[in-house]
């Protein structure tokens, strides 16, 4: 289960960061794009995505979309969206990442 970061921590790109399994995810998004930054154990060095693959379920205004995510450099996996995010919209991530599966949830402002 995923575990949100003391005092609902700011990531380093300002979006919210939920640890899963010791792996610091940050999520940002901005107008129909969704991005996702992965980080280390460490919480410091970025995990590189190359060549793995993402996905995204969102939950808003009563719809719910998968979202297809595509790495991109270095540490990033990205979606579009039909249409920007509401206020509390909900989002699943997940991706296999560094032999884990992880899976983060995120509720927007």
């Amino acid at each position: 289960m995923a575990q949100l970061l003391q005092g609902s921590k700011k990531g380093a790109n300002g979006g919210e960061v939920v640890v899963m399994e010791n792996h610091p995810i940050e999520f940002i998004s901005k107008g129909q794009e969704i991005t996702f930054y992965i980080l280390d154990e460490d919480g410091k060095s970025p995990v590189m995505t190359a060549g793995l693959a993402g996905r995204a379920v969102i939950q808003d205004g009563g719809k719910t979309t998968a979202v297809n995510l595509s790495p991109a450099e270095p540490n990033r996996f990205v979606g579009q969206l039909q249409m920007p995010l509401g206020a509390r919209a909900r989002v699943v991530f997940s991706a296999k990442v560094a032999g884990h599966n992880l899976q983060a949830r995120f509720t927007t402002e």
